[in-house]
């Protein structure tokens, strides 16, 4: 009887160990696309939720969308790889929600930010050097060319080294040092830039023990049928991910 007992027990712990296995080896990392506004809500939010839900299923992660601050806690977000600031405007976070988000990047985790996400949280120093600037103006949406400037990154290097394309285009009132520019803006191609020559549109930098990327493409509605821009936010959110470096 002892020896069919241990046979049972060992039988047991096997398939145990198989199940959890299987279980840690089919989990896919989840993101979760955040599209609070207490400002200006862009109409491309909806598209842009759609879009990146559909990377996701082709990319195998998993996304979860919300414009409900509360969701900012520490037990909810741990579950996330990434969080994913979609064309954000103003106070989004209370100061909760804040220290939350906080402990998770200085954890280690990451954060995309889109379009407005620059123009959001404006009396929080430490989430202005997250996304690294803070927005101050825009002209009227037109065509301009861009300058991929490092194409070796996984957000860019499938883009032309000189890229025209038509959104809203911003001027920053302040940007973060040490930033890691990836593409940059022609202001000599388009009427309206206020940040002289050296005007960075997307970049990514470590920041307090986390990465984050920040993309200022994705206004338009059209954006998010773009392979080219669908791509390159693909790219980021991979970074921020930590699935690339």
């Amino acid at each position: 009887m002892k020896t069919i007992f241990k046979s049972l027990l060992l039988l047991f712990i096997f398939v145990v160990t198989i199940n959890c296995t299987a279980k840690v080896a089919t989990s896919k990392p989840r993101v979760l696309v955040f599209s609070k506004t207490a400002g200006y809500h862009h109409k491309s939010i909806g598209p842009g939720m759609v879009a990146i839900a559909k990377l996701g299923a082709e990319n195998n992660f998993d996304v979860d969308t919300t414009t409900d601050a509360s969701k900012f806690t520490t037990d909810n977000l741990k579950q996330y790889a990434a969080v994913i600031f979609l064309s954000t405007t103003g106070d989004v976070l209370n100061d909760t929600q804040q220290d939350a988000f906080k402990q998770y990047i200085e954890a280690g985790h990451g954060f995309v930010g889109v379009h407005a996400a620059t123009d959001t949280e404006y009396d929080w120093p430490w989430y202005g050097n997250l996304v690294g600037a803070y927005f101050k103006s825009h002209p009227a949406q037109q065509e301009a060319t861009f300058n991929v400037v490092d194409r070796k990154f996984i957000a860019t290097k499938h883009l032309p080294a000189v890229w025209k394309r038509f959104d809203e285009l911003y001027n920053f009132k302040w940007l973060a040092p040490d930033l890691h520019v990836l593409i940059t803006i022609d202001e000599k191609t388009y009427k309206g830039g206020e940040n002289g020559d050296n005007h960075p549109m997307s970049w990514y930098h470590d920041y307090d023990g986390g990465r984050a990327f920040y993309t200022e493409l994705g206004h338009t509605d059209e954006s998010y049928q773009d392979p080219l821009y669908l791509k390159h936010l693909l790219g980021g959110i991979k970074y921020a991910m930590g699935k690339a470096k």
